[in-house]
């Protein structure tokens, strides 16, 4: 999520949104203030410290040291933005402002890695969901294609997901309704700290 500037410096580039840490506050208390105010997003399923960014050259003028955070919005809740913010594919970003599209590619590489060794994909999930759709969340959160029974077996013999028993609607072209599926537990914990979810070999779409 980026929000256009209005003035300078970098007028019209687009800004990850942000600001000054309050007296009273925190760093993670600051960063849900400033979502919920400036761009009025309040339904993070997951917040955690990226980096700090602080060489000297930044931004223009006085020297300003950024603290990174990762947020993340589960896929079923779209947030009312105003009209000067937009999602935009990781993949295809706009002109950014200042350091942030090295920061926004840092948080594309801290999400991969979580995905990697966590549950974290129950922050990206709706509260039920099919393999089909989880497997759509993974692959763009990771970036490249993952195979949807590789994706089941492994987060099924981790103990993630759990069937809830019901099934999916059954779409226009008719066929056997797909199983729900759930996350077993909505809060991150390590999974398996030597794995590592890589990019399919050649033409492979496996995970």
């Amino acid at each position: 999520m980026l929000w256009e500037r209005a003035r300078e410096p970098h007028a019209h580039r687009w800004s990850l949104p942000g600001g000054g840490l309050g007296a009273d506050e925190d760093v993670e208390a600051s960063i849900r203030r400033q979502l919920a105010e400036k761009v009025d997003v309040r339904q993070l399923s997951h917040v955690e410290q990226l980096a700090v960014f602080s060489a000297p050259t930044r931004v223009p003028g006085p020297r300003v040291v950024a603290t990174a955070f990762l947020g993340l919005v589960p896929s079923d809740t779209d947030p009312v933005v105003p009209s000067d913010t937009a999602w935009h594919p990781v993949d295809a970003l706009p002109a950014t402002a200042f350091d942030h599209e090295a920061i926004i590619l840092r948080a594309r590489h801290r999400l991969a890695s979580k995905l990697s060794y966590t549950n974290l994909g129950f922050a990206l999930a709706p509260p039920s969901f099919t393999i089909s759709a989880l497997r759509s969340l993974y692959s763009a959160a990771l970036g490249y294609k993952v195979s949807a029974t590789n994706l089941q077996r492994v987060l099924s013999r981790r103990g993630l997901l759990e069937p809830t028993g019901g099934v999916a609607p059954v779409g226009p072209s008719g066929g056997r309704p797909a199983a729900l599926f759930r996350f077993v537990s909505r809060e991150m914990r390590v999974t398996d700290p030597f794995a590592v979810l890589r990019p399919p070999a050649g033409r492979s779409l496996g995970m």
